[in-house]
This record gives structure tokens, C-alpha cells and sequence, in this order.
């Protein structure tokens, strides 16, 4: 039902626009025209068309609805930080057997991933040298197993933004897998300079996460 009340909301100009969106790629190209918002809110799938700003969650949660209009299941994941960091999530599908994924991100290193990766874990993996906070530390610890939008329906999360804080707290709730032992983290190098140059490269920097010592 979601699906078809996004449908009748959708203005003539953004139902072109959508229909433009026709490959995972192109979703994350639209996402990458959108800018990063520092704003502590959450914004719906149609928010953001119309508001044309995005963070994490709102990039995720409409390239899900994006991609459901191409017959894949809205899934997202949340990738896991320590306590230095903010958290991550990742809208997927999967193409051939073989998990990809699009994301809204500050950083340029946190976005696309084509599908050519095996299982969940390789795809996490994937962002580990990138996922790093503003002091250079490499901070990803671990994700959740995927959530599937649909049976949240009834909270109209492509509409309104009314229920994605409901929305946001279950994904609290989701099992989690954990990726580093102690002796790794303990192990591990900074950033190097380039690197993280690149990845902030274009970042909104009111929109980084302030650590507080």
C-alpha cells in the first residue's frame, strides 16, 4: 500500500524524474546531486525528492523505495561504528546472486557498491578503509542483518515523516555481527593523509560527527 500512495502523491515532474531512475547507478547518481543535510531530522522518499536534501537515513530509505519501483525489495542495512563515529546505512539489491548497495554519504568513499559481492559480509568489508571519522580513525565495527521495509507499510515511511523515528528504533533492534576482535582493533593504522583528503573531498562539514572527548 506505501507503494501505491507514493505513487498517487507524486507530482507529473516527479514521477519524469523517477522514471528516469531505472538502474541501482542512477538512483545513486540522483542521490549524488542531492545535497548532505546536517539537519537532525529524518525526511521520507518524497521529502527528499521535494526538499532535494538527503542525509544517510533519508538516502537510504529512498533509494529503498527507488529500487522497489524496480521490483527489488526496499532493504536497508546499518553499518556499525564505536562510539567515536556516526552510524551508516545502506539501501541493497542483489543481481545474480551478488549483493550491491547505494548510499547517501558525507564521505565519498561511503556511497555505490556495484553487485559483484558474495555475501553481506564482503559488501561491509568493502567500506572498512573508507570508514573513518575526522580524526582518521578507522571506526566500522560491524552492521546488522538486512530490514526489509515492506511489513513497516503501515508507518507510511515513503510518504511522511511522521513515523520514521518508530522506523529508526527498529532498526536498533535488528541482530548484529561484528566484524574486528580486540587484538585487530588494537592493531590498527590511522587514515593515511591522501585517503582521507579523498573522502572528504565535497563534504558538508557541519554534517560530521563531532567527537567529544
Amino acid at each position: 500500500m506505501s507503494l501505491e500512495l507514493f505513487e498517487q502523491a507524486l507530482t507529473q515532474q516527479e514521477q519524469l524524474l523517477l522514471a528516469e531512475l531505472t538502474t541501482p547507478f542512477k538512483i545513486q547518481e540522483f542521490l549524488d546531486t542531492v545535497p548532505y543535510s546536517p539537519e537532525p531530522v529524518y525526511r521520507c522518499p518524497l521529502q527528499v525528492l521535494r526538499d532535494r536534501l538527503a542525509h544517510c537515513f533519508d538516502g537510504a530509505l529512498f533509494a529503498a523505495a527507488a529500487l522497489r519501483r524496480m521490483g527489488y525489495p526496499p532493504l536497508i542495512l546499518e553499518m556499525l561504528p564505536n562510539e567515536r563515529d556516526d552510524d551508516h546505512l545502506l539501501a541493497l539489491f542483489k543481481i545474480d546472486g551478488h549483493w550491491g548497495a547505494i548510499a547517501k554519504s558525507n564521505f565519498a568513499g561511503l556511497r555505490f557498491r556495484e553487485p559483484v559481492f558474495r555475501n553481506l559480509r564482503e559488501l561491509v568489508l568493502s567500506y572498512f578503509e573508507q570508514y573513518y571519522n575526522v580524526d582518521g580513525e578507522k571506526t566500522l565495527r560491524g552492521y546488522t542483518v538486512p530490514m526489509n521495509l515492506s511489513p513497516l507499510d503501515h508507518l507510511n515511511w515513503m510518504t511522511s515523516d511522521t513515523g520514521l523515528d518508530e522506523l529508526a528504533d527498529r532498526t536498533d533492534l535488528l541482530r548484529r555481527y561484528w566484524l574486528l576482535s580486540e587484538k585487530m582493533i588494537s592493531r590498527l593504522s590511522p587514515v593515511d593523509e591522501r585517503t582521507y583528503k579523498t573522502g572528504l573531498d565535497g563534504a558538508n562539514q557541519a554534517g560530521l560527527f563531532k567527537i567529544k572527548d
